[in-house]
């Protein structure tokens, strides 16, 4: 269920590496309960408004809000706190930590043991697999173990909104769909969700809304359905 309130807003953001203008006036806006994609070739910037909001790169101007709260003069474990959560592009998982010790990590700045308890049973409910190498040292899990391992460990700091970056990226057909429906079970969950992801298909697919990036500006906004169906949409990311 979507409530008609913004959960974060960026406005007229604007980032660079060194002389390169990353992202370039850019605004959006994501609603509580949502599911928003952003969609781009590789080079539009869609990793870094994610490392943005998550306080990984610093905005030379513009404002990110979360919560009537202003993220983009604060530190990444602030923001963290405040209840934005990143599983990264590539899992970026601890290889000698076993599979428990990166989902504990996830937690690392709560302090409500029950509420953690609470969590951790709700990520092996959600990847079982999980649970069943929790002993594990990471680097022996698979690429698609070693993704649901990101997730689980995103959502173990109780994220109210998700951050997700190419979670598909390197994973068989059989498993980007078992993947994208526990996407969608967590949002259902009531977890909002902020999606970047090369297969624009599936994320439209569970989406409600979605933003097209070219070269560090948004260059068209609409429903998910309506960008399915937009010809330009089609011959640009969905092969046709």
């Amino acid at each position: 269920m979507i409530e008609d309130s913004k959960l974060l807003e960026v406005d007229s953001l604007n980032v660079y590496y060194g002389a390169i203008h990353a992202l370039k006036e850019l605004s959006f806006y994501i609603k509580k309960g949502e599911i928003v994609t952003l969609i781009g070739a590789n080079g539009a910037g869609k990793s870094t408004i994610i490392n943005t909001i998550s306080g990984l790169h610093k905005p030379e101007k513009g404002t990110i809000v979360f919560e009537n709260q202003r993220l983009d003069k604060l530190l990444p474990h602030k923001i963290v706190e405040l209840g934005i959560s990143q599983a990264p592009e590539g899992r970026k998982i601890f290889p000698n930590l076993t599979t428990l010790e990166n989902l504990e990590l996830g937690a690392y700045v709560r302090k409500d043991r029950d509420g953690i308890k609470i969590d951790l049973e709700r990520v092996f409910h959600l990847f079982p697999r999980l649970q069943e190498r929790m002993k594990q040292n990471a680097s022996t899990l698979s690429g698609g173990e070693q993704q649901m391992l990101a997730i689980g460990r995103s959502l173990m700091s109780h994220p109210k909104l998700l951050l997700l970056d190419e979670p598909s990226l390197g994973l068989a057909p059989i498993l980007v769909k078992s993947i994208f429906n526990t996407i969608l079970e967590i949002n259902q969950q009531g977890t909002t969700i902020l999606l970047v992801e090369q297969n624009a298909h599936m994320a439209l697919q569970i989406a409600q809304r979605g933003y097209v990036l070219e070269t560090g500006r948004i260059v068209l906004e609409d429903t998910a359905q309506n960008l399915l169906n937009n010809q330009q949409v089609k011959e640009a990311y969905l092969g046709g």
